[in-house]
């Protein structure tokens, strides 16, 4: 069974990602994604596979969207029940399509066996989730990177969706100092800066005076924040990254944030 291990310890990260994504928690995000691979493997019965399937395991966790169980209103923390309140408001098909191909390069065909729908409909979501993304509320983003190329290409795309950049940072202190001159609405951050700097640490600081504010982590190297051991971030961008992927990270990040104005 070494190829199969292999195959879970190769997939289900992008399992999680994609989980984090649509319920805009880790853990609960986590959560979905061990129960679906577990769903999987017991549907095998007494024909145990010797490997895994990316899109039988994504499958498995859209099979058991339906049927998993709701907590009550009063089982929600408060972070929790502000994710429900914007799920509820959002076409939940159409950003899953998009995320499906922007993130995990799924194909039209391949994404319709993932959701039980026609290729065709594929499609048409799709579109929906863009149309969707261009009508999003805009807001103030801070972009912490050190390469000015990556930085710089971050902040067309974003101003090209309509929001604010209230600065780019390649440091530590170049971050905090912007953000204690304005406070974001949401940070895509690099996870190493420039002069050894730490983006998680970086941001980290930022949140303990600023809690609440949504983060965007971007790297080379997502297999190291995608373990499900303790807390890692619920949106994450892979480089190279597409502009849809900007886009619907950032899409997603928005509506789960906690806007005051």
């Amino acid at each position: 069974m070494k190829s199969l291990a292999n195959d879970i310890e190769t997939i289900l990260p992008n399992l999680r990602r994609y989980a984090r994504a649509t319920t805009g928690d880790q853990a609960h995000g986590d959560d979905l994604a061990e129960a679906a691979l577990r769903r999987l493997i017991a549907s095998w019965g007494t024909s145990p596979q010797t490997s895994l399937s990316k899109v039988a395991l994504f499958q498995a966790f859209h099979d058991g969207q339906d049927r998993r169980a709701r907590p009550t209103d009063g089982a929600l923390s408060p972070d929790e029940s502000r994710a429900h309140l914007h799920l509820s408001k959002l076409t939940s098909d159409s950003r899953q399509a998009l995320l499906l191909r922007a993130f995990e390069r799924f194909d039209d065909d391949e994404i319709a066996t993932i959701m039980g729908i026609d290729a065709a409909r594929v499609a048409e979501l799709i579109t929906t989730a863009r149309h969707e993304i261009s009508q999003a509320i805009s807001g103030r983003i801070l972009i912490i990177e050190d390469e000015a190329r990556v930085a710089t290409r971050i902040e067309d795309i974003l101003i090209e969706m309509g929001h604010k950049i209230i600065g780019q940072a390649a440091r530590h202190d170049d971050a905090v100092s912007l953000v204690a001159q304005s406070i974001p609405d949401l940070i895509l951050s690099d996870i190493q800066l420039a002069d050894g700097d730490d983006g998680v640490e970086t941001v980290s600081d930022i949140l303990q005076k600023h809690p609440g504010v949504p983060v965007i982590f971007v790297t080379g190297f997502p297999e190291r924040l995608l373990t499900g051991q303790g807390p890692e971030p619920v949106f994450l961008i892979t480089k190279p990254f597409s502009k849809d992927q900007v886009r619907s990270a950032v899409s997603q990040a928005m509506f789960f944030a906690e806007r005051t104005a």
